[in-house]
């Protein structure tokens, strides 16, 4: 098992070893140390390894995620799985603004709370905060799922395209374009699915969905106040 202690090595020959791996690997664990809120920690990773980083991370952490399971044992900074691809992060603390933001697959789950704009523009990543979110979050989504535990904050949804946002907690305003929506049967078992691969035990009964109204898919002088 590969350990890396950030206390007594650059971040960069963290990286160039994390990237040189090749998808055939046999060290498919590595512990990372002292990660002491550095940035762009385990960044670009495209093996299928896993990677436990012991301590708070700063901005970027696992972004670009490929395949790999990134899992932060503190808080993270901005951007934490920013364009993440496929593979799994988790963050067993809270994460700041932008949390998962452009995500084209994969899973991030953040244990505590999330701050403004996560899931911002997220392209098919399927989002688990067992905590509450800040404003603006999922603004433009536009496919994926995010799942709140807790309350979200004011523009929940802003200039949505069609993703799934299931909140159990209170919102506190929907932005442009974004309502609640009847929950459907397909609606539960997708939910049911996240909540299961993120190990989180809840009920989808418990939850209300929200999407896109669809009125800004084409303007329409009607809408333009809320453009």
């Amino acid at each position: 098992m590969p350990s890396f202690d950030l206390a007594r090595a650059p971040l960069r020959e963290l990286n160039a070893a994390l990237h040189a791996l090749s998808p055939t690997t046999n060290e498919t664990h590595w512990i990372v140390s002292n990660p002491s809120g550095k940035h762009a920690v385990a960044c670009g990773l495209d093996a299928p390894v896993t990677v436990e980083i012991d301590g708070h991370v700063g901005y970027y952490c696992a972004g670009m995620n490929k395949a790999a399971t990134v899992v932060i044992s503190g808080n993270a900074g901005v951007g934490v799985a920013e364009n993440m691809m496929s593979g799994e992060v988790r963050v067993k603390g809270d994460a700041s603004q932008s949390a998962g933001a452009t995500g084209c697959g994969g899973l991030l789950v953040i244990e505590g709370n999330a701050s403004a704009r996560c899931g911002i523009s997220m392209k098919g990543i399927d989002i688990v905060v067992k905590g509450s979110i800040g404003p603006m979050s999922a603004f433009m989504a536009q496919a994926g799922n995010l799942v709140v535990l807790g309350d979200a904050g004011d523009a929940l949804g802003d200039s949505i395209y069609e993703a799934r946002l299931f909140v159990r907690g209170r919102v506190a305003s929907l932005g442009a374009d974004c309502i609640e929506k009847p929950m459907t049967e397909e609606d539960r078992a997708i939910l049911a699915a996240v909540l299961k691969r993120a190990g989180v035990e809840a009920r989808a009964d418990d939850f209300k969905l929200y999407g896109s109204a669809r009125r800004l898919y084409h303007f329409h002088i009607d809408n333009v106040d809320a453009y």
